[in-house]
């Protein structure tokens, strides 16, 4: 006889719509200011022919988007669950990730080939408004990753959006020395040299982005989650002589979800016992919606995954 346990983890789901709402008001403030910014450094990039700062101008409108995309997809993460979509819209996380890496790659594979072209043909640049526009996105994008600091710890979501704005603001400092290195040596090639250091920056970041939602996106094991732990602690639950059909994934980029079915022949139901794991695998491997299905072991109830896994 087989009996199935769910627990929904509904502090966690409270805790993180809590999270979003302390922190709307942070993601409006960072967006406009970035907004703001981004359209002087646009502005100051044309008139001082510096492809850094067109470059740092382009990353700073993905972060303008990125924020958007987590802020909208922490709303949307605070949906209920219904008939059609039994999860909520928690996943929407996931999708946010994505566009946003591929975003970035897109603009930055634009820059890196204007960056190549200007190298072979090096163009005059003024370093002192290019120290000037940049020493104010060090600013900008330092107050918006202090607005984010609070929550670091606690909200994953939160904790990418402080990360994202304090690398900006040393990358902004990179564009900072770029400047004065323009004016104490006259080299303009040093211009978009800076600007390809800078889009190897953000590639980096957006390659890791992108690998990390497509492992989300196609049901990877999330990476802070030790699978043999999970394995070895369901193991050792009392009566339990095996585990499998064990599924560990992430329903959002900060939920994780388990199903598993466990032998126990001979024991009688315990919704205690069941109860009691589910807290557990929250507690020890933050899994905050467990299934777990139990088994006697018997032929007549073989699992089907099973035996299609055998053939």
């Amino acid at each position: 006889m087989a009996h199935a346990h769910h627990d929904h983890g509904h502090h966690h789901h409270d805790h993180a719509g809590r999270e979003a709402r302390d922190f709307g008001r942070a993601f409006a403030i960072g967006i406009t200011i970035n907004l703001i910014y981004v359209a002087g450094e646009a502005v100051y990039g044309v008139f001082a022919n510096s492809l850094a700062l067109l470059a740092d101008a382009s990353h700073n409108f993905g972060d303008v988007v990125s924020l958007g995309l987590a802020w909208l997809a922490a709303w949307l993460g605070e949906k209920a669950p219904t008939a059609r979509y039994t999860y909520g819209l928690r996943s929407s996380s996931i999708l946010a990730a994505l566009a946003n890496a591929v975003m970035l790659a897109v603009i930055t594979g634009g820059i890196g080939w204007e960056a190549i072209l200007r190298l072979m043909r090096p163009e005059p640049a003024a370093g002192k408004t290019i120290m000037i526009v940049a020493a104010a996105g060090i600013v900008v994008n330092g107050v918006t990753a202090a607005m984010f600091a609070a929550g670091r710890r606690t909200d994953l979501n939160i904790r990418s959006a402080f990360q994202h704005m304090a690398s900006d603001a040393l990358v902004a400092l990179g564009v900072v020395i770029t400047g004065g290195l323009i004016l104490l040596t006259k080299q303009p090639w040093l211009d978009p040299a800076i600007s390809l250091l800078i889009s190897g920056v953000i590639v980096w970041g957006a390659w890791s982005l992108l690998r990390e939602a497509l492992d989300l996106a196609l049901a990877a094991v999330p990476a802070g989650v030790d699978r043999e732990g999970v394995l070895g602690y369901l193991g050792g639950l009392p009566g339990v002589t095996g585990v499998h059909d064990l599924h560990i994934w992430g329903m959002s980029t900060t939920e994780t979800a388990l199903t598993a079915h466990l032998v126990r022949p001979g024991a009688p139901l315990d919704d205690a016992l069941l109860a009691q794991a589910c807290l557990e695998l929250k507690r020890r491997f933050s899994i905050h919606h467990a299934t777990l299905q139990v088994e006697d072991g018997a032929q007549d109830h073989t699992c089907e995954l099973v035996t299609h896994a055998a053939e």
